[in-house]
């Protein structure tokens, strides 16, 4: 990015986090062989990239060290074992692949949700039948999508349980999307 240590700890600042310009000129040189995970995250936003491509940098460098005081691997080996995303942590992957699910089923129900709450108060504050007969179908449209956002958050949560892993907890809003006595576990 063409950057100097200043620029950069200056973006770090804006971030909320300073990191004093030597500091970063330490790490730039190898003076400061240890960062806290804390830094790189702030690092990774200041440079509009992901904590990852920070620890292995695919692209830039063919072999990195996966651990301290190892041999060199590969790069993208390392990186795709520290995503937990190689296939000797399948069930890793899985429980990475059912949260990832569920954060995207919860922004879909929430957007739902919240959708057909403001058509509601729409509907209620409006002004006339028209207004409140638009207000109404838009309404019931997000009363659907929430219907079918909370069946697959459900149905997320559901594997999730199945595979014995915690549920992640829910926003009061979506409360009904849990069943009342729990989840069954499959039995095999």
């Amino acid at each position: 990015m063409k950057w100097s240590a200043q620029d950069l700890a200056d973006r770090c600042d804006q971030i909320g986090f300073p990191i004093p310009r030597n500091v970063i000129a330490n790490m730039e040189s190898g003076r400061r062989a240890v960062l806290p995970l804390v830094e790189v995250m702030v690092l990774a936003e200041a440079l509009y990239t992901h904590p990852l491509r920070l620890i292995y940098p695919v692209g830039y460098v063919e072999e990195v060290q996966q651990l301290p005081l190892t041999y060199p691997v590969d790069t993208a080996k390392a990186m795709r074992w520290f995503a937990g995303l190689n296939e000797n942590y399948q069930a890793d992957h899985r429980m990475l692949h059912h949260h990832i699910a569920h954060a995207t089923a919860l922004e879909r129900a929430l957007f739902a949700v919240q959708g057909e709450e403001r058509q509601r108060w729409a509907a209620e504050r409006a002004i006339d039948d028209t207004a409140r007969a638009k207000a109404l179908r838009t309404q019931a449209d997000f009363a659907e999508r929430a219907a079918r956002a909370k069946d697959e958050l459900c149905q997320v949560r559901s594997s999730i349980y199945a595979d014995g892993e915690p549920l992640p907890d829910l926003p009061d809003k979506l409360a009904d999307v849990d069943p009342a006595e729990g989840y069954e576990r499959d039995s095999d």
